[in-house]
């Protein structure tokens, strides 16, 4: 099988540079072929002369109708690579792509977002759907062009609400990797011997839970919540969760865990649940995440400010 890598972001989001860096790397390339697609032509440009020399052949897709199954099945034919990548023109469609689906010998391996820092929270604002969907599918966003003011806890908390799995680099402007902001004290005592979610701070324990799950396992909680329950939600389970507002008023989406535990509550009923925090492999997590075990749900009263902000 030949792996795939897809590459997306908006033009100018440092695509080309990343990708350029990535082949021209002797590591990555370890001398075998490689074909590079590229789907959109920024300001930079790609060396073609130094990347022959690491055996990479580059084909150019001007039109989004002309990425489809032939086009594919042609670069399966006439070219003898080792592995594809593929640089996504970001007004095109991810879906659409992954719909169509990829030729039988090509496996897509990882998709990658290239963000700029400075011009993310904008997009978010006035691109939502296009960013939601781009983000929806990716496995890393790098984000780029870094400095001391980039707000990279907020940049963290707006992929994760979107995408749970998607994990988070930061690069400064010299491209070395920036680390995190420095870790801010929780604001709850998760030593309690329960631990009480203030109503304003539910985004900032959903976000941590995500990210440190082993040291939220065994601990047990209390928070106001809406109950939410569905179509696709096991019997004997609920999730309680709230609304949040990641960027803007239009970007608004339910967060919360499964629940174990059956209770008389309805959809959109509000309630102030107790839960001992367990980890369990579900499918949406590709892997072990976190779910609750009801310990006891009681009646509550809708607060004035029932949308959270994740900022």
């Amino acid at each position: 099988m030949t792996p795939v890598f897809l590459i997306l972001g908006f033009l100018d989001a440092g695509k080309t540079t990343f990708i350029h860096d990535t082949l021209a790397d002797k590591d990555f390339t370890e001398g075998r072929p490689t074909l590079l697609i590229v789907c959109e032509d920024g300001e930079v440009e790609y060396d073609d002369k130094e990347l022959a020399g690491e055996k990479v052949t580059i084909i150019r897709v001007e039109k989004e109708e002309d990425f489809n199954p032939r086009f594919m099945m042609d670069c399966v034919k006439n070219y003898k690579v080792d592995r594809v990548m593929i640089e996504w023109n970001g007004t095109w469609s991810v879906q659409k792509l992954l719909d169509t689906g990829f030729p039988r010998r090509w496996e897509l391996s990882q998709i990658i977002t290239i963000a700029d820092a400075g011009t993310f929270e904008t997009y978010m604002a006035n691109m939502r759907q296009m960013m939601n969907e781009m983000i929806a599918f990716t496995e890393l966003v790098i984000f780029n062009k870094c400095v001391s003011t980039t707000k990279r806890n907020t940049l963290k908390k707006l992929v994760r609400t979107l995408n749970r799995r998607a994990q988070c680099v930061f690069e400064a402007l010299d491209g070395e990797t920036a680390g995190y902001d420095d870790e801010v004290p929780l604001p709850y005592d998760l030593n309690a011997e329960i631990c009480d979610i203030p109503d304003d701070d539910y985004g900032i324990f959903y976000l941590d839970v995500l990210d440190n799950i082993d040291k939220y396992v065994g601990k047990t909680v209390r928070f106001l919540a809406m109950v939410y329950r569905g179509k696709e939600t096991p019997k004997g389970t609920f999730v309680p969760g709230r609304f949040a507002m990641t960027c803007c008023a239009a970007d608004i989406a339910f967060i919360g865990f499964l629940c174990y535990g059956d209770t008389q509550f309805k959809t959109r009923d509000w309630v102030k649940v107790t839960c001992k925090i367990e980890k369990q492999y579900l499918p949406e997590y590709e892997g072990d995440g976190p779910v609750y075990r009801l310990v006891s749900a009681e009646p509550a009263t809708r607060p004035q400010e029932h949308v959270i902000t994740m900022n």
